[in-house]
Formats: structure tokens, C-alpha cells, sequence
């Protein structure tokens, strides 16, 4: 589709595990009731409107149902595209216990406090579970059925998918999680990234952890986990999200937080920037040079670097402590981000891995 107004592509929305799951849910149980598969299966989503799924497989056996619905993310990079996620609803004897949900293969089963599901239980939030009560009970009560079913989702691949995802730090094994809010991914909106955010800081608190640690990216949580001898639980994948972060322990807090970087994503956080993607916030390189006002060679340098980095290793060489600068401001930028409530200390990593400038306040 093409926005007039523009003239660029829109870019196209997509589906949740969620939506798919209440989708494949409401077409078994349809199937077991009338004995014939609705296809597209039509789903009220939770903000209003619907949404048609086509059926990738189905199969009607004596005491049970399954459906299947292939996901489409839309043009959102997410790596459940194209995923199978099936229902197998199974109609128990009038028992009143309603909907009862089971984690099949690739559905990963919850095992620490924090998330808004027990331990104990089969990963699927919240809002798909209801989402799917809503449609499965509609259909009993047409029917003259009493919704005591047995539905247990699985995903196709889901344990290999899982690998790529934060489930297993915040102690969702076995595969993935059933997620979504609307029903509906947005491209690029990072909400999925935001919210797993809030669930590691959620787990972390449940766990009784004082002392946590983020950073943004691979290279400084590794050497952050070292310095600290952190387990992977006390770890928050934050990558450029550092507003999700410090907002959330706004009013979710923990006694100490260790937010770990590269010289220039962290000197853009000292300037104020919450978000640290490189196509939403840029370093300022006129800011470091009145941060290096004292070194004339490295304040010129700063007006013809590519790099910040270009500008660290000119001060490492003078012995121009450049990144505890950056560093003590920063700490002081997040400390009022998340309004004191949180005793926070930054630490700046180069590319080997190396710490090259702090503040603990």
C-alpha cells in the first residue's frame, strides 16, 4: 500500500503470536463443535476491529481439534515471522474450571517470580489468554457448551527460535512466548524489545537482586558481567533503550544499577538522549569539544572527527580523562531521568572489551 501523502511505501503491519494463537484456538474449536473448519477464521482483536487468518493445517480426530496459522510480522524484523503456531483444543467433561492452558512443544514454560504469569505455568500472557476465553466461550455458549477446554499451543521451531531471544534470562524455558497487547505489530515500534526490558527488571526484583546490571550491546555486557561476576539474571538486555529503562525503575526500583556503553553511546546519554540508536540520536561532537576546552589539539580535533572514538583515543593519549567526564555527567543525566531513585554508576568499555572511564558518583 502507498501513502498518497508522501509518496513512500507504508510500511505493513502485522500479526502477534497472540492474535495467531486465538485464531488457530477459535477455528479447533469451531471444527468441534460443527465438525468443519472455518477458513479464513475471523478474531475480535482487543482495541476494537477484526482480523482474518488462514488456516496452514487442520485436523479433526475423535476427542480433540487442531488448527494451524503461519504468522506474518508484517515488515517488522521479528524473528517469529513465518512461525507455525497451532491449537489443539480438547473439550473436557463439565467440570467448571473453564479454559485451562497448556504450553505444547516450542512454547516455553514460565520458572521464575516477576512475569505476569505464575511460575509453573505455560508462557502465554495475559491478554492472548483472554483473547482466546473470550472467543472459545462465545462459541460454547452459541453451541450450548459449557468452555471447559483444554487448549495447548505450541510453535514450530519455537525451542531454536527461543535461542534468539531473552526467555531463558528471565527464566522462560523450553520455547517461546505467546505475547501481544493489540493483537497487531507495528514495524519497528521496539514495544516487544521495551516490554521484555520491564520483564528483566521485574524478574530481577522478584529474585531479590539488589545490584543489576544493563549495557548497550554485546561487547560492554560481556565485559560488564565480568567485572561484576554478574549472573545472567542480574543482566538487562537494554541495547539503545535507555529511557525504557530508567523510566521503568522510576517507579519499579532496585538499590543499585550499573549501566555499562561505548564512549559515544554513552556520551550521547550525557547530552541527554534516552534513546541511543544511531538513526535517532547523533554525538554531539561540539559538546565534547567544550568538555575538552582545557586541551586545545583535542578540542580542534572534535571538529573534524568521524568518530567519537577518534576523539577518545586523542585524549587517552594526553592522559585527558575525557571518559570519567563523560561518564560523571551521564551518571548525573540518569540519576535525574530516574528521579534518585536508583543508585546508579556508568561504565564506559572500548572495543576490546576494556574499561576506559567511570563514575560512581
Amino acid at each position: 500500500m502507498v501513502a498518497e501523502s508522501s509518496g513512500k511505501a507504508e510500511l505493513r503491519r502485522g500479526w502477534t503470536t497472540g492474535a495467531c494463537a486465538t485464531a488457530a484456538a477459535k477455528a479447533a474449536y469451531s471444527a468441534l463443535i460443527s465438525g468443519a473448519f472455518p477458513n479464513p477464521v475471523s478474531i475480535d482483536l482487543p482495541r476494537g476491529g477484526t482480523a482474518d487468518f488462514d488456516l496452514s493445517s487442520e485436523k479433526l480426530a475423535d476427542g480433540y481439534a487442531l488448527a494451524a496459522v503461519e504468522k506474518d510480522a508484517g515488515d517488522d524484523p521479528d524473528v517469529t515471522h513465518g512461525v507455525i503456531i497451532q491449537a489443539r483444543i480438547t473439550q473436557r467433561a463439565d467440570d467448571g474450571c473453564g479454559v485451562q492452558f497448556f504450553a505444547g512443544k516450542g512454547v516455553g514454560m514460565v520458572t521464575k517470580p516477576g512475569l505476569p504469569i505464575p511460575v509453573g505455568e505455560a508462557a502465554i500472557n495475559p491478554v492472548p489468554r483472554s483473547m482466546m476465553i473470550a472467543e472459545l466461550t462465545s462459541l460454547a455458549e452459541a453451541a450450548g457448551r459449557r468452555s471447559d477446554l483444554d487448549v495447548e499451543i505450541s510453535v514450530v521451531g519455537g525451542e531454536k527460535i527461543a535461542e534468539r531471544t531473552m526467555n531463558a534470562r528471565l527464566g522462560i524455558l523450553g520455547g517461546i512466548s505467546i505475547l501481544g497487547t493489540t493483537g497487531v505489530v507495528i514495524p519497528y515500534s521496539c514495544a516487544a524489545w521495551i516490554a521484555s526490558i520491564h520483564q528483566g527488571v521485574d524478574v530481577a526484583r522478584a529474585e531479590g537482586l539488589r545490584h543489576i546490571g544493563a549495557a548497550t550491546g554485546r561487547t560492554s555486557e560481556a565485559a560488564l558481567k565480568q567485572h561484576y561476576g554478574f549472573e545472567d539474571s542480574a543482566l538487562i538486555d537494554m541495547g539503545d533503550f535507555a529511557g525504557g529503562l530508567l523510566k521503568h525503575l522510576r517507579k519499579h526500583p532496585v538499590e543499585k544499577l550499573s549501566l555499562a556503553g561505548g564512549f559515544a553511546k554513552i556520551s550521547k546519554l550525557a547530552v541527554g538522549h534516552m534513546d541511543l540508536h544511531s538513526k535517532r540520536s547523533r554525538v554531539d561532537f561540539q559538546w565534547l569539544g567544550k568538555l575538552s576546552a582545557d586541551v586545545p589539539d583535542i578540542a580542534k580535533l572534535t571538529e573534524t572527527a568521524n568518530t567519537a572514538v577518534e576523539v577518545l583515543e586523542a585524549a587517552q593519549k594526553q592522559s585527558f580523562p575525557l571518559a570519567d567526564m563523560v561518564a560523571k555527567i551521564a551518571r548525573d543525566k540518569v540519576m535525574e531521568t530516574c528521579n534518585g531513585a536508583v543508585d546508579i554508576n556508568i561504565l564506559i568499555f572500548n572495543r576490546a572489551g576494556e574499561l576506559v572511564g567511570r563514575s560512581d558518583g
